[in-house]
């Protein structure tokens, strides 16, 4: 099951180009009642979102998207390990053409309260390898308004990471 079908948005791609990641991820999240599993899938894929937006996912990100999925949804390591895996896939082979429906899907599905959580989780997966590059800062800002919140709120986060911003680290 693709991530964007398993989200409502109807069929992603056809099951034989599926990766076994997919599929797995889909077996691993059986066990969630389907609120939580659509909430869950949602928000990995926006972290995935930002961790791409430089077209790197390395390894800190990858270490920092699979801590903040194993704390909000009290997955076990593995678990959290996959679900990351398939949001970083679906990403990569997906991103940019899916990247405003899932995150609407995720505004309309969540409280101010858990977008807010997940706004702070961008920058925390963006600054997990050092730097927060300008393409990563764009796409944060941009998911922060996808979110529903004002430039001004993104930005009291932004500030949080200013050691970390590439523009201020030259």
């Amino acid at each position: 099951m693709s991530l964007l079908r398993f989200l409502g948005f109807g069929r992603a791609a056809s099951d034989d180009r599926e990766s076994d990641t997919i599929r797995r991820i889909a077996g691993e999240l059986e066990h969630l009642p389907a609120d939580q599993a659509k909430y869950l899938a949602a928000f990995a894929y926006v972290l995935a979102r930002i961790a791409n937006a430089d077209l790197s996912i390395d390894a800190a990100e990858t270490a920092e998207m699979e801590r903040v999925v194993h704390r909000i949804a009290g997955l076990t390591g593995p678990e959290s390990a996959l679900v990351v895996q398939i949001a970083q896939s679906q990403a990569r082979h997906l991103g940019g053409t899916q990247d405003y429906l899932i995150t609407r899907q995720f505004r309309l599905i969540a409280t101010r309260e858990q977008r807010a959580d997940l706004l702070a989780c961008l920058y925390a997966v963006a600054a997990a390898d050092g730097t927060i590059s300008s393409e990563e800062s764009a796409e944060i800002a941009k998911i922060g308004e996808e979110l529903g919140f004002t430039r001004a709120e993104s930005s009291s986060l932004r500030s949080e990471y200013r050691d970390k911003l590439a523009e201020f680290q030259r």
